[in-house]
């Protein structure tokens, strides 16, 4: 190893394995799921397990775990969801989803929130700052590059000094 590494090459190992151990031979369909379904399905449900079966040929199921309200909502998109996971891994991977339903707590595997929680809301810049930003860009005639390149400066001048 020379100097830093990603975080992210440093857990790819472990994440593959972990990930092979449920069947995602594909990590990314774990780590990147509201990219690869869309954001609205991507909220209600998450992949939990891919199974190859001896009877089922060519293709293995893809089961996704859902509360029970949105269970009927899920079961009409499947043909789309699936296309779509079958674009993750390049083929046709998977012939059939299943859906399991589970309150949001309980047992062990359906205690996960499927939206992430809301960040915390950062504190107001200094006003100095902020002046001193606002004189930087002054000679800029383009409103939108302006504001954009004052939020940016603000940003900089306001991290911390080490």
């Amino acid at each position: 190893m020379r100097g830093f590494e990603r975080a992210s090459m440093l857990l790819s190992g472990r994440i593959r394995r972990a990930g092979e151990k449920r069947g995602f031979a594909v990590a990314r369909l774990l780590t990147h799921w509201p990219e690869v379904v869309g954001d609205e399905i991507a909220r209600v449900c998450r992949p939990v397990e891919v199974r190859y079966g001896r009877k089922e040929g060519f293709g293995a199921t893809l089961t996704l775990l859902t509360t029970g309200a949105h269970a009927p909502l899920l079961e009409m998109q499947k043909e789309d969801i699936r296309e779509k996971v079958n674009a993750c891994y390049g083929y046709a991977a998977i012939s059939r989803i299943r859906l399991t339903q589970t309150a949001p707590t309980g047992f062990a595997e359906g205690q996960a929130a499927f939206a992430p929680a809301p960040r915390p809301a950062a504190p107001p810049p200094d006003p100095g700052t902020v002046a001193v930003a606002s004189d930087l860009t002054v000679e800029v005639h383009d409103e939108g590059l302006r504001a954009a390149l004052q939020d940016l400066g603000t940003r900089v001048l306001s991290r911390p000094k080490r």
